[in-house]
């Protein structure tokens, strides 16, 4: 097997969410053990993503609105659309950790941490919560309000693909026309929503290289 290289960051602009899930597919069924890992910065139109487990019955009143799509991630129904940093994360799990495989568990551990550091390099303070993947405001108006959302998908042979998503300066009306994550009543802001004023094309890329970082080092 190949010595860890750092993923490649690819800049996919705005783009259609179907034929983005159905590239991740291809990609992931194409690659070998000697392929370079990616990580795919993309911002979606309006979307609604449903995970292999996730009910219908949390799309409320308004969800007409707006696409529905089956995806084969794991984790509830969660809203894509402009404004928001989407990253997908294309990786081998076998070959990201320093002597040997990145399980799962610590794999979604240094996401969230990513997503962590940049938030506090907006002086904005976010957390993990028990059992619920992504990352919540730990303190303030808006304390326990969602920000990050997380879902992955991890094949038997530790490739990995979906990713993360976190809201910078959004439309936020179709968040309340779900349960977000499956959450009656979960409220979900974005940065500028929680005082910080930010281009998205900036934290787009301060994430892409923090997860590069974070993926590379023991933390």
């Amino acid at each position: 097997m190949t010595s860890p290289t750092f993923p490649e960051i690819k800049h996919l602009g705005q783009a259609d969410y179907d034929s983005t899930f159905a590239a991740m597919r291809a990609f992931t069924d194409a690659r070998t053990p000697d392929s370079r890992d990616e990580l795919w910065i993309v911002e979606h139109a309006p979307v609604y993503t449903l995970g292999l487990g996730a009910d219908r019955g949390h799309l409320l009143a308004g969800a007409t609105q707006i696409p529905v799509v089956q995806t084969d991630r794991g984790g509830e129904v969660t809203y894509h659309g402009p404004g928001q940093v989407v990253i997908y994360l294309l990786m081998d799990l076998r070959r990201n950790k320093p002597g040997g495989k990145l399980y799962a568990r610590q794999f979604v551990h240094k996401i969230e941490q990513a997503i962590i550091n940049v938030l506090q390099a907006y002086n904005l303070v976010g957390e993990r919560v028990e059992g619920a993947p992504g990352i919540y405001m730990a303190g303030g108006d808006h304390k326990g309000a969602k920000i990050a959302a997380l879902g992955l998908k991890v094949r038997g042979n530790g490739c990995t693909y979906h990713g993360l998503s976190l809201n910078v300066a959004m439309d936020l009306a179709p968040f309340s026309w779900i349960n977000p994550c499956g959450y009656a009543g979960l409220e979900t802001v974005d940065m500028r929503t929680v005082g910080a004023q930010a281009k998205l094309s900036d934290v787009q890329q301060q994430l892409a290289e923090e997860l590069v970082r974070v993926l590379a080092t023991n933390e």
